[in-house]
């Protein structure tokens, strides 16, 4: 079509890479993550025909770069990711990006790069990330130096633009109780989906295993999926000695694997830069609607523990900004990090859990790979392989960073977007969702109490404890954990907890007992 605003903005290569040099026992041969973007970088650009026009190199930022703390994982091994991604490719960009960290990262990325290019501020940007957690731990239990941190890419001679929210997922309060891991957080946005759903809690974890075996399906005819295995809905949700429980009522098979080494890459451009490139039309792929939000930040202070305002919002915006319902999608990749992401995604934006389409076009982040922040690139990248191969077709991704904290979406199809493009600031709802009324937090509660939600958590040595977030008589939240006794835990796993009173008493850490 000839009559498309030039200033359009338009993913038009797209590339992927999963590296499995650490399960093979070959870790001396890993790729570096930065010869892994290298190469998926280059792949993409070869993908729409493009050489070296870029002006933009943005990479999503590593998990061992993420704020806080990464246990064994060494920070900042790469001064400038984006700066050494664009010397191995020879690229003289005007910017080098290196984003904040977050799972809605990529289409948040992809969103904002949109708006530049339709605001004339970047004509080619090459946006990509990559995870290398796998090799990195299978080197340092091997006791092999890759010479990552002192090789030509760890110090290309200057500093990245930092962008996106830089502020930490959790309070320090949270932290006490083990809220800053992923693992300890999602199983407390279950139960109180599994309270919503009126499911006991052994029949709710028999519909955990029947609602993400079809993930598990998808992955298995994934190339790139880093467990191309399908697993049944009885495999994922009965613990077993490979299967444990991690954080009750999720057994291993349901969470996110980070410990991965994945790498994707996707270019964007006008459709007039397009058209002076000569980069073929059955290439482009346009973002047809997005939008950006956050909950409110902290956990301990969410309206409650089975809605996201957030991800209602950016729905709203996104379908409307495209034009279309969700009827009209024929493909889905919803934030899939653990199976109550999925479920408060579905809530909002009115997908049934049980759509006929499928939830995921690669098969999440337990199956197909969750690689660390850049998951969402690799769905994104997958979207487009559909989409080119079907025209016309819809199709929504999105992403969900910290706890479900930050949420992005995006809307993509071949088929040409009309007028001028033009997203809703996202500050202008930003300030509706902050503004919601929330319990207030006491952090020393003390007397009589009930639960609102609850987890017990299991490490591989069988070290379990139990994490309540309950009401106190006058409605205020706290945080607590129980007693640490063997009856008192199994009791948590197999009984409803859910509204249980009890009587908390104030400490360090907190202490809730039921009656």
């Amino acid at each position: 079509m000839s009559n498309i605003d030039p200033r359009t903005p338009v993913l038009v290569g797209a590339a992927q890479f999963t590296q499995r040099t650490a399960r093979e026992g070959k870790v001396a041969e890993s790729l570096s993550p930065i010869q892994m973007m290298a190469k998926v970088g280059r792949a993409a650009l070869d993908d729409a025909g493009i050489r070296d026009e870029v002006d933009t190199v943005a990479v999503v930022r590593f998990t061992a770069d993420s704020p806080g703390d990464q246990g064994r994982l060494p920070k900042r091994m790469f001064r400038n990711p984006p700066r050494s991604v664009a010397d191995r490719l020879g690229l003289k960009p005007k910017r080098a990006l290196y984003t904040a960290t977050g799972g809605n990262t990529p289409q948040w990325l992809v969103n904002r790069t949109a708006e530049e290019i339709a605001r004339g501020e970047c004509e080619v940007a090459l946006l990509c990330g990559a995870e290398y957690i796998a090799s990195l731990l299978g080197a340092m239990k091997a006791g092999v130096d890759l010479g990552w941190a002192h090789g030509p890419d760890a110090d290309p001679g200057s500093d990245p633009e930092e962008i996106g929210d830089q502020r930490l997922g959790t309070t320090d309060y949270e932290r006490r109780y083990g809220l800053h891991f992923p693992v300890n957080v999602y199983p407390l946005f279950e139960n109180a989906l599994r309270g919503q759903s009126g499911r006991a809690p052994e029949q709710h974890r028999k519909w955990l295993g029947e609602f993400f075996s079809p993930f598990s399906k998808v992955a298995s005819e994934n190339p790139y999926a880093w467990f191309p295995t399908y697993r049944s809905p009885e495999e994922i949700s009965t613990p077993s000695e490979k299967n444990r429980f991690v954080g009750f009522p999720y057994t291993k098979y349901l969470n996110a694997v980070i410990e991965v080494d994945q790498a994707a890459a996707v270019v964007m451009t006008s459709v007039g830069k397009a058209r002076a490139l000569g980069v073929p039309e059955g290439r482009w792929v346009y973002l047809h609607g997005c939008g950006d939000a956050s909950d409110i930040w902290y956990v301990s202070e969410r309206v409650n523990y089975h809605s996201s305002p957030a991800i209602r919002e950016i729905g709203r915006r996104a379908f409307a900004m495209a034009g279309k319902t969700p009827a009209e999608l024929t493909y889905i990749d919803l934030y899939s990090c653990f199976p109550s992401a999925v479920q408060i995604g579905c809530r909002e934006l009115g997908i049934a859990t049980d759509d006929p389409r499928g939830l995921t076009v690669t098969g999440g982040l337990p199956y197909f790979g969750g690689a660390g922040n850049d998951y969402v690139m690799h769905s994104i990248v997958t979207m487009m392989e559909k989409l080119r191969a079907k025209p016309g077709a819809f199709g929504l991704c999105t992403g969900n960073g910290w706890y479900v904290t930050k949420h992005s979406a995006g809307i993509y199809s071949t088929t040409p977007r009309a007028g001028e493009w033009e997203r809703d600031d996202p500050k202008s709802y930003q300030e509706d969702i902050d503004a919601a009324p929330h319990p207030q937090v006491i952090e020393r509660p003390e007397g009589r109490a009930a639960i609102e939600t609850y987890t017990v958590v299991t490490d591989r040595k069988g070290k379990r404890f139990g994490v309540v977030v309950g009401r106190d008589t006058q409605g205020r939240r706290f945080l607590a954990n129980t007693p640490d006794d063997d009856a008192t835990l199994d009791a948590m796993t197999r009984e409803e907890m859910l509204g249980r009173a009890g009587t908390v008493t104030p400490g360090e850490i907190n202490l809730f007992r039921f009656d």
